[in-house]
């Protein structure tokens, strides 16, 4: 009797380098993806946070951090699916803010969330190339965690009921937002030229983000301990069929001919720098309270 392959409960949002997942073209070995859609992609990210409700998840992965800190019974393979450059994420009131350092004694507005990870590479940015003390803004909230559990820092604070906060920075009540889109004459982005900020600090210092990973239960890797190399290895083949097939997004292009290599490196080793950083910046801005070393953070088997 033929035996059917374990079918894996999963989420991700379809993509050119997971599309051959989606319409079959690759397969995990011994298993099989039941894949279900999910829009917005984030009530994925909070059910499966909160209710474990898939067996591989797309994630973002600050919320990750924060979540393998707490507890939650699922571990990270290293794909990393999602990556982007946030210098252009901030908004600014220009009749309140000149330049970064003015943030300093004002309120920001974040959408959604603290911990979500546009915001922590955003801070990290205003941090390391500008140096702004981000202890020394009030970081204002549009929504709440995806870990019920985590505890912002006493400068963290929820916006007011019934308050927008894009409208919020248009007014000036905000010196400026994280992660909103706000079309007045007096908002701007904070960081000028955003774009080819980005593409320099890759060019200058590898500066690469990365937005989201894939998660895999705990319980399922334990029952089956040849699971996780399976869905690397997919994932894997089916972003090298994308990298390969010549019709790269206009980012992963330019991030190609700027580093040369493959523009979606997947695996702990290319991308432990690109880890670290945001465990840098994710203690510093008191989403972790230990640091966690790489490899806790991802299965064994994958590399």
């Amino acid at each position: 009797m033929k035996v059917l392959p374990l079918q894996l409960r999963t989420v991700t949002r379809t993509q050119g380098n997971n599309a051959a997942l989606k319409d079959g073209t690759v397969t995990p070995q011994g298993f099989a993806f039941e894949f279900e859609e999910v829009d917005p992609l984030i009530r994925a990210f909070r059910r499966m946070v909160r209710e474990l409700e898939y067996d591989v998840c797309e994630l973002a992965i600050t919320t990750y951090l924060c979540a393998k800190e707490h507890g939650k019974p699922f571990t990270a393979l290293p794909v990393f699916l999602v990556r982007g450059f946030h210098h252009g994420a901030i908004l600014a009131n220009t009749k309140l803010v000149r330049g970064p350092m003015d943030l300093e004694g004002q309120r920001v507005g974040v959408n959604r969330g603290y911990t979500v990870t546009t915001g922590v590479w955003a801070r990290g940015i205003l941090a390391e190339e500008y140096g702004v003390d981000l202890d020394r803004v009030t970081w204002v909230l549009s929504g709440d965690e995806h870990v019920a559990e985590y505890e912002p820092p006493p400068n963290v604070v929820p916006v007011e009921p019934g308050k927008d906060v894009g409208e919020m920075l248009a007014s000036g009540e905000l010196a400026a937002a994280v992660g909103v889109d706000v079309d007045h004459p007096d908002v701007a982005p904070l960081i000028p030229d955003a774009k080819e900020a980005g593409f320099r600090a890759l060019r200058e210092c590898g500066h690469y983000p990365i937005n989201h990973l894939v998660v895999v239960k705990d319980e399922l890797l334990e029952m089956h301990p040849e699971l996780a190399g399976a869905v690397f290895d997919a994932f894997e083949r089916a972003k090298e069929l994308y990298v390969q097939g010549g019709n790269l997004e206009p980012m992963h292009a330019r991030v190609r001919e700027i580093t040369g290599g493959d523009p979606l490196p997947y695996g702990v080793e290319p991308n432990r720098a690109t880890i670290e950083a945001l465990i840098d910046h994710a203690v510093a801005q008191k989403i972790l309270r230990r640091r966690p070393s790489v490899e806790s953070l991802f299965t064994v088997g994958t590399s």
